[in-house]
């Protein structure tokens, strides 16, 4: 049965395979930039990775995972414009620049363990692999497409004829659509590959190469790092949406130049997570992330399980009530499994080896993560299918889900500290001090079950509570 996956390159599905001669999937994904913490739209990303890396490994790949860290470099225009990132966080929090990298790369690692993401082969950080940056645009400087500014080294996007091609950009319409001061970028798809540091300004970041001291372009870096670790050709390369267009493009153009060759076979990419039908994003100033979901209560495997019900190439919106929604049914699919997974012995009935096809027809299917958790419902419900069995393919599919599907769910019910007669005790002395006005002894009630963890609703029916 064929592992078919999506190809941003060709706009269509294509049969897997791996070249001849070829161990291991040379598989790529772009990193966070740990100037801030994650937030679950950024967390959708990993998790359709993870279960890309999952599916392929299931198909019997074995797989070279590598991610990096930016930590340094990415400015917070993707057009060389505004300031660098790492440097805008430590100006947010007072901190080193090397302290902020450090502080939220933890928190990422962190974010993924809760979420069962399995580690790549290899994390590389940027800051460890400037050596190779400079080597990658002295290489390209060679071959002659690059040029300098008065702000940095610049990559010829006009001298790569096939710039356009992977992201469908008219890049003769912006020619025509553009004016070019001299000493600057000549085009508007140019992008830095070195930039000088101010004069006048030590940057926090910063390091001595042949055009002066200056730190890397972000585009650079995954190519370096993804050249260093895979070799000259990937297999496939991932990341979201939102890089096709100005990342994904930089890269193959500066990887494809250096080396003559193809950067990579597949490119693979996530679509947005959006809340109110708005892209989620730390530029406006609040973002959702998995400590805020465990603050309301949720676990983040109700996460995972409300990522994995839309394919990752489709919008998912969030609301609280649609995660509410997958905590929900993430319980109900634990009261059917829980005491399958205790019985779990080998698959060898016709039936079980059918719902397995099934399952795996489902994950060919360009990771059809929704249709697959449909089978597992299904079969789950086969009356004809031994309890035994139902376990083993629980714990098998699982290992694709990463749901933790082998353990209970793991969050216990929410219980007042007190009990339901006390709290009613507590209402009807706030009434009481509300009837008579004395508006200090109600606050004080009402203070009083907040520090137990609850809250009063006050509405035309009544007072209701309900736990924070």
């Amino acid at each position: 049965m064929s592992l078919r996956l999506y190809n941003t390159a060709s706009r269509s599905k294509e049969e897997f395979t791996l070249p001849e001669g070829v161990e291991s999937v040379r598989l790529y994904c772009c990193g966070p930039t740990v100037y801030h913490y994650a937030h679950i739209g950024n967390l959708r990303t990993y998790i359709f990775e993870d279960i890309l890396r999952r599916t392929l490994e299931y198909f019997d790949f074995s797989v070279n995972h590598v991610v990096n860290i930016t930590d340094v470099g990415h400015l917070t225009s993707d057009e060389d414009e505004g300031d660098d990132k790492m440097e805008k966080g430590a100006a947010r929090e007072g901190k080193s620049v090397w302290d902020v990298a450090d502080y939220y790369t933890k928190a990422f690692m962190q974010d993924i363990d809760r979420l069962n993401i399995v580690q790549p082969k290899h994390w590389c950080k940027a800051t460890d692999h400037i050596d190779g940056q400079i080597k990658l645009v002295q290489t390209l400087e060679e071959k002659g497409y690059t040029y300098q500014t008065s702000d940095g080294i610049y990559f010829d996007s006009q001298k790569f004829s096939r710039y356009g091609e992977f992201a469908n950009i008219d890049v003769e319409g912006l020619l025509e659509g553009s004016r070019i001061d001299k000493g600057e970028k000549k085009a508007p798809t140019d992008f830095a590959l070195w930039k000088h540091s101010p004069k006048d300004t030590q940057r926090a970041m910063e390091w001595d190469s042949p055009w002066g001291r200056g730190f890397p372009g972000w585009h650079l870096e995954c190519s370096a790092m993804a050249l260093h670790f895979l070799g000259e050709t990937l297999d496939i390369h991932c990341g979201g949406t939102d890089h096709v267009r100005i990342h994904h493009t930089n890269e193959i153009a500066q990887s494809e130049c250096a080396t003559g060759k193809q950067f990579s076979r597949w490119w693979m990419h996530g679509e947005f997570l959006r809340m109110d039908n708005d892209k989620m994003s730390k530029s406006k100033g609040e973002f959702l992330t998995i400590q805020l979901l465990l603050d309301h209560g949720f676990d983040p495997m109700d996460y995972r399980y409300f990522a994995l019900n839309s394919h990752y190439r489709n919008y998912l919106n969030f609301t609280w009530e649609a995660l509410e929604g997958a905590q929900t049914s993430l319980k109900n699919l634990h009261k059917k499994i829980d005491k399958l997974v205790l019985v779990a012995d080998v698959i060898e009935s016709s039936k079980a080896h059918f719902w397995r096809d099934t399952f795996r027809a489902s994950l060919g299917d360009d990771l059809n993560a929704p249709a697959a958790l449909g089978v597992l419902n299904s079969m789950i419900k086969d009356t004809d299918l031994s309890e035994p069995e139902k376990g083993a393919l629980v714990l098998e599919m699982d290992k694709v889900f990463g749901l933790r599907l082998a353990d209970p769910y793991p969050i216990a019910e929410k219980k007042a500290a007190i009990s339901d007669t006390e709290i009613q005790g507590y209402i009807l002395r706030r009434k009481k001090a509300r009837d008579e006005k004395n508006w200090v002894e109600a606050d004080l009630v009402r203070d009083e079950l907040a520090e137990k963890g609850i809250v009063l609703k006050d509405s035309p029916a009544g007072t209701v509570w309900e736990l924070i």
